[in-house]
């Protein structure tokens, strides 16, 4: 009965709902969680109750891997990136940021998403990215500021690879002239359909990433996921870790 009622599945079984990312470099794994896990939401009129034991589940089932360290945000639809270095232990979130990265060993990074695309980026040698981007995280190009803040640290994008999960495909969201021309940077007078994902990729592509995934799965289209287009409250995670 879980799958139906979104009861938080135990540590044991927790990944075997889950929606994998393709690839990632090695010591590097990626997902997105499904609606049969239920939603991780906090923002919803679920009982916060029911959502955090879902979070407790996660944070068990990565611990059973040797992830002690959890990093997520109260995002706000920016292109702000944080950067999780030093030694804690636990579940940090932060607010006002839409972005982590880390390149510390047994770290996950985790976005909340329903239609926005979840960005799961890695490098051979040992760093991570986890980015949020919907329509104005992709405007503002919060992949550049996540690539950026990678090659900073000594992560260079031409060695990185990028995987865009499951996100509103462009025939199901459709948006106003404002949004876009604020997205692709071309006047537009009226509305017409987005196709975020592709946005993102063609920026992926032109920072000469190493190794590109796009998933095709819609959030819309399929029940697997929750989705804010098809009137759903609920909120699924996108995942990437650095394994011990």
């Amino acid at each position: 009965m879980r799958a139906d009622r979104g009861e938080p599945l135990s540590a044991e079984t927790f990944f075997d709902a889950v929606w994998p990312a393709t690839g990632l470099p090695a010591g590097i794994h990626g997902w997105t969680t499904t609606r049969s896990q239920g939603s991780f939401g906090l923002g919803a009129a679920e009982p916060v109750g029911e959502v955090m034991a879902r979070w407790t589940a996660l944070q068990e089932a990565l611990v059973t891997r040797g992830v002690h360290r959890l990093a997520s945000a109260h995002q706000v639809h920016g292109a702000a990136v944080a950067l999780h270095e030093g030694d804690w232990h636990g579940w940090l979130r932060q607010r006002g940021v839409d972005g982590h990265v880390s390149t510390v060993p047994g770290t996950a990074l985790a976005v909340t998403i329903a239609d926005c695309t979840p960005v799961l980026i890695g490098h051979p040698r040992g760093a991570i990215a986890a980015l949020h981007a919907g329509w104005r995280g992709a405007a503002a190009r919060i992949l550049d500021v996540g690539l950026d803040l990678l090659a900073s640290l000594g992560f260079p994008a031409q060695e990185c690879s990028v995987h865009l999960g499951p996100a509103i495909c462009g025939p199901c969201y459709e948006v106003g002239p404002e949004v876009l021309t604020a997205v692709t940077g071309k006047p537009a007078s009226a509305k017409g359909h987005l196709d975020v994902r592709a946005i993102l990729a063609d920026q992926a592509r032109a920072r000469q990433v190493a190794a590109l995934t796009v998933e095709t799965a819609c959030t819309r289209c399929d029940s697997h996921f929750f989705s804010h287009r098809g009137g759903d409250g609920g909120r699924q995670l996108g995942v990437i870790v650095l394994r011990p």
